[in-house]
């Protein structure tokens, strides 16, 4: 069974930039309904049993289970999502992150016009990434449920959610303004270290 998780922080705690009452209708309403639905499509099949990536990659690209990605993908995403975001984030990432940025960007102000365009440049639904491939640091885009590790070799290392209810409520249809204020306010950099480490 695949459970919602905590929040690794109070709903209150990045405001201003993201309100209490957009965490607490964006986790408890949205992630948890994906959640949800997941354990209902799993119930009884072969991915009972699972755990949630293990779900997400056993259906990626499965037409006979669209429905079930969707659900996990999102649910993955999210749980992903929030532990990319800390009340102390934002600003520079640390020396771990400095020849990958020069190589890849030419620096992090590079790095930073990139992720902005990619994030606030992709249409409707999806996720902005931040992601470790070949060796390299990529920023990609995925549309709707779709985890940056579907794609190749992409190891995700940050995501900054596009989908509409993960800002219209704070910054209704201004999404360069929520993008900007995520990086420069609230992007997690040790989550990113720890997932660079890992990979």
């Amino acid at each position: 069974m695949i459970t919602l998780p905590n929040l690794p922080y109070a709903y209150d705690a990045l405001e201003p930039c993201i309100s209490k009452r957009t965490l607490t209708v964006h986790h408890t309403k949205h992630h948890a309904a994906y959640v949800k639905k997941t354990n209902e499509l799993i119930e009884g099949t072969r991915f009972a049993d699972l755990g949630l990536e293990e779900i997400v990659r056993e259906t990626c690209g499965d037409d006979e289970h669209d429905t079930l990605f969707n659900q996990a993908g999102q649910a993955w995403n999210h749980s992903f999502y929030w532990q990319s975001l800390s009340p102390e984030g934002g600003g520079k990432p640390g020396e771990a992150f400095t020849g990958l940025l020069e190589s890849g960007f030419g620096g992090f102000d590079g790095f930073r016009d990139a992720l902005v365009e990619r994030a606030t440049g992709h249409f409707a639904s999806g996720w902005a990434w931040v992601t470790l491939e070949g060796g390299a640091l990529q920023v990609r885009d995925t549309h709707d449920a779709m985890p940056a590790f579907c794609a190749g070799d992409a190891v995700p290392l940050l995501c900054i959610d596009v989908w509409e209810h993960a800002y219209y409520l704070d910054y209704q249809n201004v999404r360069p303004d929520y993008v900007n204020a995520v990086i420069d306010e609230l992007l997690n950099w040790d989550f990113a270290a720890a997932n660079l480490r890992a990979a």
